[in-house]
């Protein structure tokens, strides 16, 4: 195991200052009065409250996990239109979906997600014809604008040029279209960043135990720390659920008789190791609704998805052996067999959706964004698609600045009047910051590794620059985690004092990719958890 015996806590070097404590936190948190209290450290809670803070609210979050820690960092990593929505006549949907796309992918992120081509291969008996796809990609690229090109068609000879292992037997045609891709939970936590530079005070592993009440209306919540056990109260004039899966149990918190207001479909994913360079992303008509993709993500390859009711407790969601099953099987229409072998599969993870209650097929319900106000006057906000997780923060916001008697008062900037693309931190070109962090390492000592440059560039933006410095300053944080992996150990101490990163998990699953690579050895989580004890 690497031993760590020189590496002092990040907030003790003068070139850094490390975020408040816990301890501090909780302080802060119990002695104050919110305007708005935000339940839930998804991307849909952590949207609103950077909204909420940029508006010049006084605005405190809290999760019962990580940050992240369920369903947004368990999505297909896409940041996309939806073309399968077109054919059932959801035009404005989709080119809204294109709007925050491209305003993500170009202004507010574009160091966190990179533009990717989709091959949709038509085979020989299969639910659409090329002529309909054909014009499915023509249109779906009219909707973005054509800012990714011409959707149109290709031969198979010249697709599996770009994927190697695409099968071509009965393939008639590929058409081809674009659209964005992320780290979802690296796009969440420079969200939180964001919400937190604007003002927002934020705890994850912070469990809301019920709910606190004045003349019947909900005014704050009671708090367990699940770290410490330490218990707190937060105050606020208004209250968000924005817990997902978990919604309607809050809800319950408000009013025990509240009915359900969602239902939920379970979709689990499969990582692999690649045997072949891939250009492109497979998508892969199943039926006449359902699509599998083939991904080319974090140097592996992404599989996924299934569609199917779940009716247990959101936290034991797992991937179970059907599932695996099932992605395989769907992924062989399109993959060839060297691909798809069991020992190539590095991670499964399983994911909720959150949809609007009501009959019908999972795979047909709309991903729609529902806001609910309880008895209580509690706000729930559930569902949407990661896509539109700005989109979703404004619109929560405009509700908000609605209720009447104006509870927010009249010192917030209405959201309306907030800058329409605002970026998130570290924006910069990838490409600039990787080329910089090679060409301006230690002149004594070894330079950074290509692959270590290109991923801090790409996960962080100019913000990989503190994490330079620190493994400048510090050489023993500049080794690798684990040798088949580009993320270095000064991530590790900057997650824990920049990133409130709490467990080895925090780090291994959401600040680097080490679980999803298969690389969480007993050996890396020791490591980590060292580091983690030095803050």
């Amino acid at each position: 195991m690497t031993t760590l015996q020189h590496v002092p806590a990040l907030g003790t070097h003068p070139a850094y200052g490390a975020g408040p404590s816990r301890a501090e936190t909780r302080e802060q948190l119990s002695k104050a009065t919110y305007d708005l209290l935000v339940i839930g450290g998804g991307i849909l809670g952590i949207s609103t409250a950077w909204h909420a803070a940029q508006s010049g609210l006084r605005v405190a979050l809290v999760d019962a996990g990580d940050f992240a820690g369920a369903t947004s960092s368990a999505s297909s990593k896409l940041l996309h239109g939806g073309l399968r929505y077109l054919q059932t006549g959801a035009v404005k949907l989709v080119a809204e979906n294109h709007f925050e796309r491209r305003a993500v992918s170009r202004q507010v992120a574009p160091h966190l997600a990179h533009p990717l081509t989709f091959y949709l291969p038509v085979y020989k008996g299969g639910p659409h014809g090329a002529a309909k796809l054909g014009a499915g990609v023509l249109a779906y690229s009219a909707l973005s604008a054509f800012g990714d090109g011409v959707g149109h068609l290709l031969s198979p000879a010249r697709a599996r040029q770009d994927v190697p292992e695409l099968r071509t037997e009965n393939l008639k045609a590929v058409a081809v279209y674009g659209d964005d891709q992320m780290n979802d939970a690296r796009m969440a936590l420079m969200t939180v960043r964001a919400a937190v530079d604007a003002g927002a005070v934020v705890l994850n592993h912070a469990r809301v135990t019920g709910l606190r009440f004045t003349r019947g209306r909900v005014t704050g919540a009671e708090v367990e720390d699940g770290l410490t056990g330490d218990e707190f109260g937060v105050d606020a004039r208004l209250v968000l659920n924005a817990t997902g899966p978990w919604v309607d149990h809050l809800r319950r918190l408000e009013d025990a008789a509240a009915a359900p207001s969602i239902r939920l479909s379970k979709g689990v994913h499969l990582v692999l190791r690649r045997t072949s360079p891939w250009r492109a992303a497979l998508a892969t008509p199943i039926d006449k609704y359902r699509i599998t993709f083939a991904l080319p993500w974090e140097d592996m390859l992404l599989l996924g998805t299934t569609d199917e009711v779940y009716e247990g407790d959101p936290a034991e969601v797992t991937p179970a052996e059907k599932d695996i099953a099932q992605i395989l099987d769907e992924a062989a229409f399109s993959v060839r067999d060297q691909q798809l072998k069991r020992d190539l599969i590095t991670y499964a993870f399983a994911g909720l959706r959150v949809l609007p209650g009501g009959p019908g097929d999972t795979a047909k319900a709309k991903r729609e964004t529902v806001v609910t106000e309880g008895r209580g006057g509690m706000l729930s906000v559930a569902g949407g698609k990661w896509t539109t997780f700005r989109h979703i923060g404004r619109t929560v916001m405009k509700k908000l600045e609605s209720l009447p008697g104006r509870p927010l008062g009249q010192d917030f900037e209405p959201v309306s009047a907030l800058p329409k693309r605002l970026p998130l931190p570290g924006i910069a070109n990838p490409r600039a910051v990787a080329h910089r962090l090679v060409a301006d390492g230690p002149a004594p000592g070894p330079r950074m590794a290509p692959d270590t440059a290109r991923h801090l560039a790409t996960h962080y933006g100019s913000l990989a620059f503190d994490i330079a410095r620190l493994a400048n300053e510090n050489p023993e944080l500049a080794a690798r985690i684990h040798p088949d992996a580009p993320e270095i150990l000064a991530q590790v101490v900057y997650a824990r004092d920049h990133e409130w990163a709490e467990t080895v998990d925090d780090v291994l699953r959401r600040r680097t990719t080490l679980t999803v690579r298969g690389l969480a050895t007993g050996e890396v989580r020791g490591t980590v958890q060292d580091l983690l004890d030095r803050r």
